[in-house]
């Protein structure tokens, strides 16, 4: 079994959620980088991760490289490591707004280039994500490692270069729509008389159940909402009054402002 050698760039919530999800595969050997020394000692106390001193000692080490920092500091990043990228390495992004393109120029073609968009639950092994690997560089071993390098950390969806803008909106952006919504149920539960911490917990059980059972049902979610919406009841109340506020309405154009906001950063 041939060992995979792994860099990851950047150990804040998301690269350090990856290193957490592959630590203890016997077939990756996990390198990472921080400019945060101590976040980054810690981490290597908890898993297996190998703590580099420097941008050029992790790219001797490691074959892959995660490159998880913040998407304005990629281009100089990558320009750094240009110098030292070889043929063999492959550099995976899961900066927001960096185009595939974008990304080859910034390692000169030198090596394969993957662009990812994670999403926030993958902290929580729950996430979804899109992996781009259209890149003509990249050879059939490649796509089979980082076809199933995220998967302990959710789902993983193959997706043109060109649906990242959409992805980005619905999904990368989605916890932050789910969490409003959440917070605006708590207000209403305060609202309606429950104390900050019951409505809390309340709200919570009913995200967890609802997206389980929409996950587990075999309806659509249409009819799972029509099955609470009894005749004259109090949930066609609630549904109609949305309704006339053009919440649906508003939802989808926050969706395609987030959007239009994504193609304006790349």
């Amino acid at each position: 079994m041939k060992t995979v050698r792994l860099g990851v760039i950047g150990l804040g919530n998301m690269g350090s959620a990856i290193v957490r999800g592959l630590d203890g595969r016997e077939d990756v050997e996990l390198f990472g980088l921080d400019a945060d020394k101590d976040k980054m000692q810690a981490l290597s106390e908890e898993t297996s991760l190998t703590a580099a001193t420097s941008l050029f000692e992790l790219l001797e080490d490691a074959e892959y490289l995660v490159v998880a920092v913040k998407p304005n500091q990629v281009p100089g990043l990558l320009k750094e490591a240009c110098t030292r990228l070889r043929p063999a390495h492959v550099v995976i992004s899961i900066a927001a707004g960096i185009t595939l393109e974008q990304l080859k120029n910034c390692v000169s073609g030198v090596c394969p280039v993957v662009r990812v968009m994670p999403n926030t639950p993958a902290m929580v092994r729950s996430g979804v994500f899109a992996v781009c690997m259209d890149d003509p560089m990249l050879k059939d071993d490649h796509k089979a490692f980082v076809g199933e390098l995220f998967t302990p950390l959710g789902e993983v969806h193959q997706l043109s270069d060109g649906l990242f803008d959409s992805f980005t909106a619905v999904v990368g952006s989605g916890p932050a729509y789910v969490f409003y919504f959440m917070e605006a149920l708590m207000e209403a539960a305060v609202t309606l008389g429950f104390t900050r911490d019951m409505a809390d917990k309340m709200v919570k059980g009913l995200f967890k159940g609802s997206t389980a059972l929409a996950r587990e049902s075999e309806h659509h979610v249409s009819i799972l909402r029509e099955m609470v919406s009894s005749p004259a009841g109090t949930t066609i109340a609630a549904l109609n009054h949305l309704d006339r506020t053009a919440v649906r309405g508003a939802i989808i154009d926050a969706v395609r402002a987030a959007c239009e906001r994504s193609k304006e950063m790349g």
